[in-house]
Formats: C-alpha cells, sequence, structure tokens
C-alpha cells in the first residue's frame, strides 16, 4: 500500500493569503513545516503567475483548487490557462451551486453541466473534482435517495472525480470508509477535518485527533485505495482562533499517521 502525501487546503489560513505579501509569508510558515503541497481556496486576487512564483520560490506545489463552478463552466479557457500557470492539474469546485442542490432536477442539470466542463477539462489534461458537505447526503424532499447518490450513481468515472470531506460525510449521517469505498479511482486530493460538539450540542471544529472522526481507519482506507493526497482543512473554528495554531497541530497528527 503507498502511503499518501500530506498537503494543507489553503481556505483553512483565508485570511492570511489575501495579498502576495501575505501569500508569501504563509507559504514561508508553511515550508518551514515541511509542506510541499497545498490545495489553493479562497486566495485573493493575485495573478497566476505571481503565485506560481511564490509557489516555486517555497518548493510547494499545488494538488488542487477550490474555484466557482461558474467560472469553470463559463470561462473554461481560461481557468485551463491558470491552472497550467500554477502548475495545477485538477480543478474543484467546493459544492454544487445553489441552484444545482435539492431535488432531482436541479442535480440532474447540475451533473449534465458538470460533465459537458469536464470534457472540456479533459481534452486539456485536466480533471473536475467535486467537494462535499453534509447536504449531499440526506434524503432529497422528492426522492427516496440523497444528492451524493446521483453523484456516484449517475456521473461518468473518467470524467466526475471527488474531493471527499471525511467530517463532512460523517456530520451526514454516512461512514466516511465505506464512501471512500464507493469513490475508488475517483479521489486525488482526500480532505482531513475534525469535529466535535460542546456544551451545548453545537457543532465545533477542530484540530485533527481532537474530534469524532475516526481519522486513522480513514488513513488506512486511503493507503488501501492509493488515494494520491490527504490535505488538511477546517472551515470556520479554530483552536484558540488561531488558523495557524490549529494547522500546525493538524500537521503533527497527519505526520503521526505516517509512522
Amino acid at each position: 500500500m503507498k502511503k499518501p502525501t500530506m498537503a494543507i487546503q489553503l481556505y483553512t489560513l483565508r485570511d492570511h493569503i489575501q495579498t502576495a505579501e501575505d501569500f508569501d509569508k504563509t507559504l514561508e510558515r508553511l515550508a518551514s513545516m515541511g509542506v510541499a503541497d497545498v490545495q489553493i481556496s479562497g486566495i485573493g486576487d493575485i495573478p497566476a503567475e505571481k503565485q506560481r512564483e511564490i509557489l516555486d520560490k517555497h518548493g510547494i506545489k499545488v494538488c488542487v483548487t477550490h474555484k466557482s463552478f461558474d467560472w469553470i463552466k463559463d470561462e473554461t479557457d481560461e481557468v485551463v490557462a491558470h491552472h497550467k500557470t500554477i502548475g495545477c492539474d485538477a480543478i474543484g469546485v467546493g459544492s454544487a451551486p445553489g441552484w444545482g442542490r435539492g431535488g432531482f432536477d436541479a442535480v440532474k442539470k447540475f451533473i449534465c453541466e458538470a460533465e459537458e466542463v469536464s470534457k472540456k477539462l479533459a481534452a486539456n489534461g485536466m480533471t473536475f473534482n467535486y467537494h462535499n458537505h453534509a447536504f449531499e447526503f440526506y434524503r432529497m424532499d422528492d426522492c427516496k435517495f440523497s444528492m451524493m447518490d446521483m453523484l456516484l450513481d449517475r456521473t461518468d468515472p473518467a470524467l466526475f472525480n471527488f474531493i471527499p470531506d471525511v467530517a463532512w460525510i460523517d456530520y451526514g449521517g454516512a461512514d466516511p470508509v465505506a464512501v471512500l469505498k464507493k469513490m475508488k479511482g475517483r479521489v486525488k486530493v482526500l480532505h482531513f477535518k475534525d469535529y466535535t460538539f460542546d456544551n451545548e450540542g453545537r457543532r465545533r471544529f477542530v484540530s485533527l485527533g481532537r474530534g469524532n472522526v475516526d481519522l486513522r481507519a480513514c488513513y488506512e482506507a486511503a493507503c488501501e485505495l492509493e488515494i494520491p493526497y490527504i490535505a488538511y482543512e477546517q472551515d470556520l473554528d479554530w483552536t484558540d482562533g488561531d488558523p495557524f495554531k490549529s494547522t500546525e497541530e493538524s500537521w503533527e497528527f497527519m505526520q503521526s499517521l505516517l509512522v
């Protein structure tokens, strides 16, 4: 079994990558931790050429991105050129747009549009990748199945890939390991995230290894399925309000899995 490469999803540090100067400082800090691969998401208006310059300066590569579906669909040539510049062949969306979720017809329309985009990306040596939240695992009002069922069963495995998020899968009531196995061969980057509940029953994202998700089982599944990358991501809450601290703690946990 091949061990995945560990990476950091920069959305966790989004407040610190809004300018070229801050992007440079953030990558410098990550490189000092031993990070050599990142996902770019939530970045500021920094030209692709400048992003690549800073990435190369710190010896960091981009394994996948998150971009808006509308931009990918409406400006595909521009998207391809952008990703060629930053050296990334995997283009991701954070979720389906509002019009493409919630019911059979809406999801069907999203799948059709996504696969048309995927064909254009594939012609340029790139892939389309879908990142889930929890709502994809809830049964849709007009169906006896979920949106994720449709994404898995009604898309072309050669065109439609996934960026599975283990915390959102777990929170959505599904078994992350079982879902990963259903996605076999369709995952380049797996998101590691963890969460717990506070005393009032509210969900709180926490550093890896401090919550409810069986991350070791997910890691073993990633090895078995030969998923190339695992990227740490945290959406909303940070340990002591410090995203760098949570990133450092989570990176240490990820390294412990490799032993």
